[in-house]
């Protein structure tokens, strides 16, 4: 059960963020089948297999869609969906037999979810790429590291999931409500970068307010001493981001600098480079458990840097359930949280076209053409 109980979805199953999006909408209810690649050789070369979290809670079948029977049981799925989400290249599921067109005729109020880097149209549609090339030409990239240094992100975030894999989830939800009030659907183009570039409004504020310069290393969130990642004594690191002014007061008081001159203008930026190397020096003179002991839970504004394992057992997190440890699996549970409409535990990722057979038999088709269409 979840708050989106009852909504039927067909994923196509492919790279990037057009799975992570299913696995959004299983996490809270919706009931996805996953079409998987069936045919000779199948699967995918790059395929998670049973540690593909992203698949967790959906329900399989193996199709070879170059199998004109196997297309039309699609179709015969499409024709009880709400959604079908999809993150080919534009024009590979025309090709299929299974586009917007296709699916829409079978299903006029289908909510069609496209999921590509570069969007369904434009002089790089047809070009290949990844996360990193998406949010580099995005700008989104840009702020993303030390002045001097080549911008670096966390993979897949930045683009694939937070331009992407939210966008396709927010667009394909918004379509559906659309859809139940006008009984029409449409197809959702979700582009990572667009998605992106969008999420540069925020700074892009900034920047028009004169607080975010497009000179890296001299806006208020990458230039300051109080805003930044130190590396402490044992090799491990911690943040700090005390924004506001009695923020940054507290943390230099925790710090003993309150009485430090150097410190008193902390919004001077001709002096943050300077304080921020005293500051890395600082931090370098003890281990993180000792910084963590100071500064964690005032209102410093601080946070160790953990690593995954570390933050299912940090005690906050714990105390929320944020990680587990699940069939094997290190995962993180299903966000955002509903008071009305809890979401269930995760279901168990499965495996390739385990749930065939009962899928096909539940648009009619005879044992023959199930046997056919789910043969290894």
């Amino acid at each position: 059960m979840g708050v989106l109980s009852g909504l039927r979805v067909i994923e196509i199953a492919g790279l990037g963020p057009a799975p992570f999006c299913g696995m959004l909408l299983a996490d809270m209810g919706a009931d996805v089948v996953l079409v998987e690649r069936g045919g000779a050789g199948g699967g995918d070369p790059l395929s998670l297999g049973k540690n593909a979290i992203v698949s967790r809670g959906k329900r399989s079948i193996a199709l070879d869609l170059k199998d004109p029977a196997a297309v039309d049981a699609v179709l015969r799925l499409v024709e009880g969906a709400d959604v079908l989400i999809e993150g080919m290249r534009p024009g590979v599921m025309e090709r299929l037999g299974l586009g917007p067109d296709a699916c829409l005729a079978r299903r006029p109020r289908l909510v069609y979810g496209r999921m590509t880097g570069w969007g369904q149209d434009g002089p790089l549609a047809q070009a290949a790429g990844h996360d990193i090339n998406y949010i580099a030409l995005s700008g989104a990239l840009w702020y993303a590291g030390a002045p001097g240094a080549p911008p670096t992100a966390p993979p897949t975030l930045v683009g694939d999931l937070g331009g992407g894999a939210l966008y396709l989830a927010m667009g394909v939800l918004a379509a559906v409500l659309s859809a139940r009030a006008t009984g029409q659907g449409q197809v959702v183009d979700a582009a990572v970068v667009d998605g992106s570039a969008n999420l540069m409004n925020l700074l892009l504020s900034a920047h028009a307010a004169g607080q975010m310069p497009f000179e890296r290393g001299h806006g208020l969130l990458d230039g300051p001493h109080w805003y930044g990642t130190y590396a402490c004594a044992d090799g491990q690191f911690v943040t700090v981001g005390a924004l506001e002014p009695q923020f940054n007061a507290l943390l230099f008081g925790r710090l003993g600098l309150a009485d430090d001159p150097e410190f008193r203008d902390a919004y001077d930026p001709r002096r943050w480079p300077r304080l921020r190397e005293r500051l890395a020096a600082l931090f370098a003179t003890q281990p993180r458990a000792h910084w963590v002991e100071r500064l964690e839970g005032s209102d410093a504004c601080f946070a160790p840097v953990l690593t995954p394992r570390e933050a299912l057992a940090h005690p906050h997190l714990a105390a929320r359930g944020v990680y587990a440890q699940r069939d094997g699996l290190l995962q993180a549970a299903p966000a955002p949280r509903f008071s009305g409409t809890p979401s269930a535990e995760p279901g168990a990722v499965p495996a390739r076209g385990e749930q065939g057979e009962a899928i096909l038999r539940g648009i009619g088709l005879d044992e023959a053409t199930i046997a056919r269409l789910t043969r290894p």
